[in-house]
This record gives C-alpha cells, structure tokens and sequence, in this order.
C-alpha cells in the first residue's frame, strides 16, 4: 500500500496533462531567447501577476537569489522576517554570494510588524550598511501557510517605498494566498517591486519557479541567472508542464485548504496534540507535541510505520501538508494513524 506523504507539496508528481505536454512542447534555446514555450510561460506569468516581465527559473531558492541580487549591491542590508524562508533554508546564499547581510524582524503569524521594520531600516550614517530591500513571505511556510493580506502588503510597500527601499516578495505559494482570500493575485502583488512563484509546490509542476517585476528589472535578473548556473537551453520541456499548471491548476487549490482544514480539525481533538484549527488558513499545517509524549522526531518514524509521512520541524513540532494526490479519504486515514501512535 503507498504511502500517504504529508511532507510537503513539493513531493506533486506532473498531472497527465502535463506529461502530454512536456512531450509534445516546442522547443529552441532559451538563453538565445528562443524557446517558444518558455516565452509564452513567461509571458502568461507576466500577465497574470500584472508585472511586465517574467523569468524562468530553476527553483524558488534560485528565483529568490536572483531576485535579491538584482535589487542590491554588495555591502548591502537586506531586512527579512526570522521565520522566512530566504532566511532559513536558502543555505545563506544572499550573503555567501551577493555580498548582502540579512537582518531579521521577528515575524508574527507571517508578517513583519510595519513599526518593527521602521526601526530597522538603516539611517544615514558612515557605519552602517544601506538598506537595500526588504523580503515578505506569501503564504509563510513556518508560520504555517499563514496569508498575508492586500491592504498588509500595501501598507508595507507604501512604509519601504517611502524610504526609497523595494521589496521582493517570496510567493512560492501566492496562489494558495489569492485562493484563501478569495481575490485576484494581481491585487496581493500589485505594490511588490518583484515575486517569485513556484510551478513544482501545490501547483504540481516538476520543477521550476517564476521571478516577475518590471522590464528593467527581469533584464538585470536574466544575467545574474546566468551567473549562478540557471540558463537551461530547451528548457521548453519545464515551461510547458508550467503551462499547464497556470491554465488548470489554481482553482483546485481549494480543494488542499479544504482538506489541511479536515486534517487540523481532526488532529486538535486527539489528545497530546497541540493546535488551534482556527488558524489554518491554507495547505500547512503545523502543530505541537505535549512535553511528556514523543518528540516530533519519534513521532515522524512510528507514523510512517503507519503508513503516513510527516515533517519534524522542531523538537517537537510536526508539519503536514496537503497537496494534490491527497483525498479526503486519506485525511481520514492518517487521523486514524495519528489516534493510534498518541495512544501507543
């Protein structure tokens, strides 16, 4: 019997129309510009978030180095949240490579409170590095697929903006933002000076990300792609999986929230679990374990001999995560899995 995988949405195997597609894309070398399928992805990426341009790249790891390095130059500061991604799990790779330091604002459910990043922008002075940008993160992945809204977003741009600062926006999963707020994802973007999205999490693709902002701004971002090794030459063969992903992928995203809201539902209720479902907004759920049960560790091994898989995210913090493939059948079976491991 296969397992039931929770540990992420990046674990999405392709849909047959993506396969059918990915066989039969056009291709040429898109370093020369000349994929006919990744210009027309870039193009529908563009229009969809109402940026001018769009880039394709490798992953949102690299869409987000990038993007940071063609906002910033060496020496720079660039203010993120403690929790982000960028922060976190991207291996240092803005500072070990671009020469920017990173300083951290404590997130609080995702975002970055607008007073605690006003104190942390860098005034004139001879000792300091300059404030070269600031990152937000959409939906927060620590924060356990938190949402940030448009008029948060908004007033966060309007704050940098006036201090002459741009902000790149971490939108490796927007869409699951848009769905959960039930509005356009252009409005969730429209004041970011740049996004990355990815086609490989809940939209299914298998492998790639987006990076948008204006024409100038994705002509400095084709280089610096370059440089860190992304220019793939047909790389048709990913763009039109993504295709697919943007014309028949988004709405179902609804059906992940559905489910992660199941799946928290349930788990609130076994005892030695620690979550309030209320605060599910999305795909992610994130949860406690009481101190005098098994450390996430040790929950993660005797559940997957139940046939279920999970992340250990902390000592003891667990993340599950709902994605396509996942039914509300197996919802119901690993609540089952998780009964009998507290139990045990």
């Amino acid at each position: 019997m296969p397992l039931i995988d929770l540990r992420s949405d990046t674990v999405t195997q392709p849909t047959p129309a993506m396969r059918e597609a990915m066989y039969r894309a056009e291709l040429g070398d898109d370093v020369f510009g000349e994929d006919p399928t990744v210009n027309r992805l870039e193009e529908m990426a563009a229009e969809k978030l109402g940026k001018e341009r769009a880039l394709l790249v490798v992953s949102g790891t690299m869409g987000n180095l990038v993007g940071v390095l063609s906002h910033t130059q060496r020496g720079d500061e660039v203010i993120v949240g403690d929790q982000s991604h960028i922060f976190l799990y991207e291996v240092g790779g803005c500072s070990a490579l671009g020469g920017v330091q990173m300083r951290t604002v404590p997130n609080v459910r995702g975002l970055l409170p607008l007073e605690a990043v006003e104190a942390a922008i860098r005034g004139p002075n001879i000792h300091f590095p300059r404030t070269g940008l600031i990152c937000l993160e959409n939906t927060h992945n620590r924060c356990g697929g938190a949402v940030l809204t448009v008029e948060y977003t908004r007033q966060l741009c309007a704050l940098a903006h006036r201090h002459g600062i741009p902000v790149h926006l971490d939108g490796a999963r927007i869409f699951n933002a848009a769905v959960a707020l039930g509005v356009d994802v252009k409005e969730l973007v429209a004041d970011v000076d740049s996004v990355t999205f990815c086609l490989s999490k809940g939209l299914c693709g298998p492998v790639g990300s987006l990076l948008c902002g204006s024409a100038a701004y994705i002509e400095r971002a084709r280089k610096y792609r370059k440089m860190v090794g992304g220019g793939m030459r047909q790389a048709g063969i990913i763009a039109a999986a993504g295709i697919v992903c943007l014309e028949q992928m988004i709405d179902r995203l609804a059906e992940d929230h559905e489910n992660a809201r199941r799946l928290a539902i349930g788990l609130a209720e076994i005892p030695g679990i620690i979550l309030d479902p209320t605060t599910v907004q999305t795909n992610i759920v994130i949860f406690e374990l009481a101190e005098d049960r098994l450390t996430a560790a040790e929950f993660a091994a005797r559940l997957k001999s139940e046939g279920v898989l999970c992340g250990a995210i902390g000592p003891r913090r667990v993340r599950m995560v709902t994605h396509y493939g996942i039914t509300a059948a197996d919802i119901e079976t690993t609540l089952r899995a998780v009964s009998r491991v507290m139990a045990a």
